[in-house]
């Protein structure tokens, strides 16, 4: 009988786009089945935390937080230059004036609320955070809910369009402080499982990905059904923005960035990481 593997990532494109053939059953990766699950980020980041999933896209700052039950894979995830999250407000503003105030962030242990997190504590200011799911946040900054929020996803295509100013770029104000890509999220695998089905799994995420790379076509119609209600030109940039080569594999420069973010994140947190590899070997 085949052991199944619970694995989950979120309805975005790039997820999609990277898993569908791994999904549809495309790409199989005997002796294991799948029990697929897509969900929103910070619930995700949250199964991880609890242990539901034996494979999980987690933001990489929730990442920190389950490295003694989870190692990372080298593959699946999203990470790049130019691609970080944005810092949103309904009139342009500076940072200076975001003291004190009430800003909408889509999850406490996602990356760009450790982004966002980073800048303040560089620019010497304290802000009031409200977690909501990332696609309430354009409208709560629009209707004056909150001060300002920090934006995922399709928002950066999308939020000029409801007449919202962009303050900070988090990706860029990364990459300025450490020099390294922006590392938004990793598919994370429990160490239980071993290093035979880790390695297993990463070629599989990997064949998955190539499949969609060669046809897009086959892979359309799911990525489709879960992109909620972006159309078709949005749908397309997100894959282009956030599926990139390290997609395929980390790389040393990769490698460098989470680690350098999961040394932020745990410092930001005030845990400890515990001593082991964070990236599978292959």
């Amino acid at each position: 009988m085949n052991k199944i593997l619970k694995l989950g990532y979120s309805p975005c494109p790039n997820d999609t786009f990277i898993f569908h053939a791994l999904a549809s059953g495309a790409v199989s990766i005997d002796p294991f089945k799948l029990d697929v699950t897509l969900a929103d980020v910070e619930e995700l980041n949250s199964m991880a935390r609890s242990g539901k999933m034996d494979i999980c896209k987690v933001s990489a700052h929730a990442a920190a937080h389950i490295m003694d039950e989870y190692v990372l894979l080298r593959a699946g995830g999203a990470m790049g230059r130019g691609v970080g999250p944005l810092l949103l407000t309904g009139a342009p503003c500076t940072i200076a004036d975001l003291d004190g105030k009430r800003i909408a962030i889509p999850g406490r242990h996602t990356t760009a609320n450790l982004l966002f997190s980073l800048m303040c504590r560089e620019a010497g200011i304290k802000v009031n955070l409200v977690e909501m799911v990332f696609d309430q946040v354009m409208p709560a900054i629009k209707s004056g809910e909150v001060d300002a929020g920090v934006v995922i996803h399709e928002g950066r295509f999308t939020y000029a369009d409801l007449g919202l100013s962009r303050l900070a770029d988090l990706g860029q104000w990364w990459e300025d402080f450490s020099g390294l890509p922006i590392p938004l999220g990793s598919i994370a695998i429990k160490r239980s499982l071993g290093a035979e089905t880790a390695s297993l799994i990463n070629a599989a995420i990997r064949k998955s990905l190539t499949l969609s790379h060669v046809d897009r076509e086959s892979a359309w119609p799911y990525i489709k059904k879960n992109a909620q209600e972006m159309d078709d030109a949005v749908i397309n940039e997100h894959i282009e923005t956030f599926v990139t080569d390290y997609s395929m594999d980390v790389g040393d420069e990769g490698e460098q960035a989470v680690s350098r973010l999961l040394e932020e994140a745990a410092r930001m947190d005030g845990i400890d990481l515990p001593d082991l590899p964070v990236f599978i070997e292959i």
